[in-house]
This record gives structure tokens, C-alpha cells and sequence, in this order.
């Protein structure tokens, strides 16, 4: 990988970022497992020459883009086929947490690596570890593991999902109920469905965001759990807005003709989230991820994806 770092990385670096950002801004050849793969093609091979800001923009752009895409959810629509959807993600949710458990005892791994990594599968990946690590007095390392081993296999869900969809022909219905189910993060979730079709990402969505409503219960369990003390909760804001801007567009008909530019603003903003988020990868991050850990979430993650799909399919 070129050395160097902000704000004196080398030419190249710079370059190749931005011309990845207008490409995705000012073109429609990049969908969303390409946005992902320019970030990690980028990130491992040239370098990110804006570290801070990535990671920051990561974070926010990917917030304001999901809240944009909540214009396009009617929630009449969503009444229709939320309740089979709700009664998946619980009992997913339970039976996810029940086997990283025993997952993490029976490979030896830490107890609290074990939850940040169930936790993060079980609700919504990054987002669900960084609440909870604070409510369990998790270490930086434990973290960044947890996280890098949720980052990878997202960043193959992205891929693969789409895949197995077609080659299965599940409708759009069941694929929105899978992907909200058995992907860990939101960015994933609704690349992945937003490639699928819009029906798919529209119940993805919803589900995947009311699914983040369980990070409340889950910090204030894991405190518990871990006896940490004080423990404070920190509501994602954005699934509120998110709710709200749905609210919107199903009550007032009036919003109808500036929705489409919002949608679409809001999926280019998806693009250039999953870019930001592929382009902090770099190889220390991979290396910071030792096997057991990365088995155990491997493992977690095929057996909830694997008999979420038996389930969605054949029921």
C-alpha cells in the first residue's frame, strides 16, 4: 500500500479518491457492491488519503441517505407485511444472541468479544457494537476486532446475497424479509436490497431500522450482564427522522413530485457511504483479526442466514 497521510498523501491517493467520488456523484455506472469494492480496492492497494473524514463521513452520510430513503416507504404498504416481518426478526434476534454464546464458549473466545460480535449479528452490525461496547466496558481491541470481523462479512453479504436471491427466484418480499434479517449492517442491508428491486428495499429498510430499535434493550441487558455500572443509551436519531420522513410521504400527498429527487439523492449518498466505509479498510485492520473470533462470526452469521432462508423460503 502507498504511504502517507492526510493532508500530505501522495498524489496518487488523492486522485484516486476523488476521482471515485465524481464517478459515483456524476455517473450511474457504479451500483452498490462496486461503490464497495472501489473503497476496499482502494483502501488496501493505494491508501485513503482522508482517514478522519471518511470515517466520519461514513457514519453521517450513510444516516442522512437511509433517512432520505424513508420518503420512498409507504406505510400502508409496510402494515401489510410488517407483522410476519417483526415476528422474524425476534425470534432471529433471540436464537442469534443464544448461539454466539455458545459459538464464543465453545471456540474460547472472551466473553466480551463474544457479545460484541453476537450483538453486532443479532441487531445491526457496527452501529449495535459501538452501543453496547461502552455498556460492557469493552477494550479498543475488542472493538476494532468485533468490528473488522462485522465489516467483512458484510462486505460479502453485499456480494453474495443478490446472488443466492436470483438463483433461488425469491420474491421481492421474501428477499427484503432476508436481507433485514440476516445482514448485519444497514449500509449492507439496503445495497444489497436496492440492487435486489425497490420493493425489496423498501420492506428491507423499514425492518432493518425497526430491528435498531432493539439496541435500547440490548445496552441495558449487557449492562447487567457485565455489571457495568451508569450505563447510558445512545438512541440512533436518524431511525426517528427515518419514521418521520415516512410519515410524510404516506400523509402528505402534496410531497409527491420532490420525492423522486430525494430518493435519488439519497441513494447516491447511499454509494458514496459504502466507498467511505471500504476505503478505511487497510491491511492492519485485517491483521488485528485472529481466527477464532473471525470463525465465530463466520459461523453465527451462516447458521442465521442460512436458516432464515430455509425459513422465509419454505414457509
Amino acid at each position: 500500500m502507498i504511504s502517507g497521510g492526510y493532508p500530505y498523501a501522495p498524489l496518487l491517493q488523492r486522485l484516486v479518491y476523488v476521482t471515485v467520488v465524481f464517478t459515483i456523484l456524476f455517473t450511474d455506472i457504479v451500483s452498490s457492491p462496486l461503490a464497495l469494492l472501489a473503497g476496499l480496492l482502494a483502501g488496501i492497494f493505494v491508501g485513503n488519503p482522508f482517514p478522519t473524514f471518511s470515517a466520519k463521513a461514513s457514519k453521517y452520510v450513510l444516516q442522512i441517505a437511509v433517512v432520505g430513503l424513508g420518503f420512498g416507504i409507504n406505510l400502508h404498504q409496510v402494515i401489510n407485511t410488517g407483522l410476519s416481518g417483526l415476528l422474524y426478526t425476534f425470534a432471529s434476534l433471540l436464537l442469534t444472541m443464544l448461539l454466539g454464546f455458545a459459538l464464543g464458549k465453545k471456540l474460547a473466545v472472551p466473553p466480551k468479544l463474544t457479545h460484541l460480535i453476537s450483538s453486532g449479528t443479532a441487531i445491526c452490525g457496527g452501529s449495535a457494537i459501538a452501543a453496547v461496547a461502552p455498556a460492557i466496558k469493552a477494550d479498543v481491541r475488542e472493538i476494532s476486532v468485533a468490528l473488522g470481523v462485522v465489516f467483512i462479512l458484510n462486505a460479502v453479504a453485499l456480494f453474495v446475497f443478490p446472488l443466492i436471491g436470483n438463483a433461488l427466484n425469491l420474491s421481492q418480499q421474501q428477499f427484503g424479509l432476508w436481507s433485514a434479517i440476516a445482514i448485519h449492517d444497514t449500509s449492507s442491508v439496503v445495497g444489497a436490497a436496492s440492487r435486489y428491486g425497490d420493493e425489496a428495499l423498501q420492506i428491507a429498510t423499514t425492518l432493518k431500522l425497526t430491528r435498531a430499535l432493539w439496541i435500547i434493550p440490548m445496552v441495558l441487558l449487557s449492562g447487567l450482564l457485565f455489571k457495568a455500572g451508569n450505563t447510558k443509551i445512545k438512541f440512533p436519531a436518524f431511525i426517528l427522522l427515518f419514521v418521520l420522513a415516512s410519515l410524510m410521504a404516506t400523509f402528505i400527498p402534496a410531497l409527491a413530485f420532490v420525492i423522486p429527487a430525494i430518493l435519488f439523492a439519497a441513494k447516491k449518498g447511499l454509494l458514496l457511504s459504502l466507498f467511505f466505509i471500504g476505503v478505511n479498510l487497510n491491511m492492519s485492520t485485517l491483521r488485528s483479526i485472529s481466527a477464532k473470533p473471525f470463525y465465530q462470526g463466520l459461523l453465527l452469521w451462516l447458521l442465521v442466514a442460512g436458516s432464515s432462508l430455509a425459513l422465509i423460503y419454505f414457509l
